[in-house]
């Protein structure tokens, strides 16, 4: 429930401070007075968009604070969703900067007028003449039926296996066009891995059989050098040998000196053996090096072929074709994937079908069920509003495909008077009438829904006398069960609040303001006998302002 209002510097009001209780509170003024001020202030507070036309004073921020009572809601959800703290006494403020910025917080937070909006719905609902045509919406008129039907619980059921329908249905429907084009791709892509598994590619093994192909097609030239190097170690008149064995004898006398003269002597006798085994590495080449044409093509046509697969393929290695040989395969494989997927979703949503079906076939039966029972109840509380001759004629239709609120749709149709063909409300009704059904309506939600603060901007136009008192009656029965407010012009219905506003004007030296004020229970008869009978309130106007508050 709406706890307090804080507004400042919003159009004609300059400051107000309101703290309301549950129960039934009703508003009333002069025309003009300021009553839409009010509203529009709390409208700031839903997510209306801020206009910079309505600071009072254009050089000082606009402020509106709204405290609510949350306790009851169950909307710890929402608040965790929406990343903000929950507190059972929830503040939202509005401010509207000189510069035309507007800002809103919620608990200090800041957020967007998307996330006020979206904790907004659960908070107030505000009933205008505009409002009023929802009444003749389909998704509002279910909205009734179930109430009725008491259907919370299997239609919340019901709309989260829907939910969970249409994602299937939308995840099918995506990775079917994935398959679709991966199918396009497929043979062309299965060529490619075929060639590249085919080519038996092995890291590391081209620059091996560059080596080897090197070698081959110079195999003369290597021979040439091999045998010459081997020759000139080899023969003994060039004395290599002989020289070196001559040092080593020298150095071994004085290898006994000293450590150095040891290390150096060491160091000749470890050249002399890697000279003879380089002298026998040399012999073993030149024996083993031989013209192979056979080995050299086979190299030459392998190498080609990693050449013409990396032109192929954009790369410049065997490494980066092997990669992309196995990410072929993954892309081939996955498209095994995708069928195994397509047909597991294919089950879910079949399964959903079968589930909401059921649900669906339910939420049918408890509504025929119900709809005798809520037409009789809504013609009687219409005949109460002076509507003696109203009529309903509630059907279920099955519809093709499953719905948000089930397999039908609903046919809600109206006549105001014996002989009229029924139509469509928003045909048949005109607006006081629409008015009146709502009032009924939501009189009726109010006994099976936890419905937020109710305001009703003069819903009751084009009423008067007993009617106005009846539907003051109303308001103030569904007011046991929640928090209801009503802007009023007529008397009636003013007599039956709990608590009762004014609005009014005042003229100051340099601007006119509009204020709030709460009436006592001598303000509530002058106001209400004024309402009677104009400023020059009679002994008989504040007499039946008296009636009017004992009622």
């Amino acid at each position: 429930m709406l706890s307090s209002l804080l507004i400042k510097n919003y159009a004609l009001i300059e400051e107000v401070n309101l703290r309301f209780e549950d129960g039934f509170t009703v508003i009333t003024g002069e025309t003009g007075a300021g009553k839409s001020i009010l509203l529009g202030a709390l409208g700031l507070i839903l997510g209306n968009r801020a206009d910079l036309g309505s600071i009072g004073d254009p050089e000082t921020k606009c402020i509106i604070e709204a405290q609510f009572n949350i306790a009851q809601y169950q909307l710890q959800q929402l608040f965790k969703d929406e990343d903000l703290d929950y507190e059972p006494q929830t503040i939202i403020r509005r401010e509207i900067l000189p510069s035309g910025k507007s800002r809103a917080f919620i608990n200090d937070t800041p957020v967007t007028l998307s996330q006020l909006s979206s904790l907004a719905v659960h908070l107030v609902d505000i009933h205008s003449q505009h409002q009023t045509l929802e009444v003749t919406s389909s998704d509002f008129q279910f909205k009734v039926l179930d109430a009725y039907a008491e259907n919370t619980g299997l239609l919340a059921s019901y709309g989260q296996e829907y939910a969970r329908h249409l994602a299937d249905r939308r995840k099918l429907a995506d990775l079917k066009a994935q398959r679709a084009e991966a199918i396009k791709e497929e043979e062309y892509k299965n060529f490619l891995l075929n060639e590249l598994l085919e080519a038996n590619l092995k890291p590391g093994e081209q620059e091996d059989m560059e080596a080897g192909h090197e070698a081959l097609n110079n195999v003369e030239q290597i021979t040439e050098a091999l045998g010459e190097a081997h020759q000139k170690l080899s023969r003994e008149e060039l004395g290599i040998n002989d020289m070196l064995l001559e040092v080593k004898r020298m150095l071994s006398r004085i290898s006994g000196f000293g450590e150095k003269y040891k290390n150096i002597d060491e160091r000749i006798k470890s050249v002399g053996i890697e000279l003879d085994d380089i002298t026998q590495t040399i012999e073993d080449l030149a024996g083993a090096t031989e013209s192979d044409p056979e080995e050299l093509a086979r190299l030459e046509s392998r190498l080609k072929l990693f050449f013409d697969l990396q032109k192929k393929h954009n790369v410049a290695s065997v490494e980066e074709l092997i990669e992309i040989r196995d990410a072929l395969d993954d892309e081939v494989q996955s498209l095994q994937g995708l069928d195994s997927a397509i047909e597991n979703l294919e089950k879910a949503v079949e399964k959903s079908m079968k589930i909401m079906g059921d649900q669906a076939e339910e939420l049918s039966l408890k509504r025929k069920k119900t709809i005798p029972g809520l037409t009789i109840k809504l013609q009687q509380m219409l005949a109460d509003l002076g509507m003696p001759n109203a009529s309903f004629h509630i059907g279920l239709v099955p519809a093709d495909g499953f719905r948000p609120n089930g397999k039908e749709s609903l046919s809600f149709l109206f006549s105001a008077n014996k002989g009229m063909r029924p139509q469509e409300l928003k045909k048949a009704a005109s607006g006081g009438e629409l008015s009146r059904i709502m009032l009924s309506i939501k009189a009726i939600l109010s006994e099976y829904e936890n419905l937020p603060t109710l305001i009703f901007d003069e819903i009751d136009t084009g009423v008067s006398g007993e009617i106005a008192l009846k539907m003051g009656i109303i308001m103030k029965k569904m007011a046991a069960r929640m928090q209801v407010m009503s802007i009023t012009h007529l008397p009636q219905i003013a007599g039956q609040g709990n608590h009762h506003y004014k609005v009014f004007k005042q003229d100051g030296d340099a601007r006119t303001t509009t204020s709030l004020v709460k009436l006592d229970e001598a303000g509530r008869i002058d106001e209400i006998a004024e309402m009677l009978g104009g400023k020059a309130t009679s002994t008989a106007a504040m007499e039946h302002a008296k009636q009017l508050l004992n009622n």
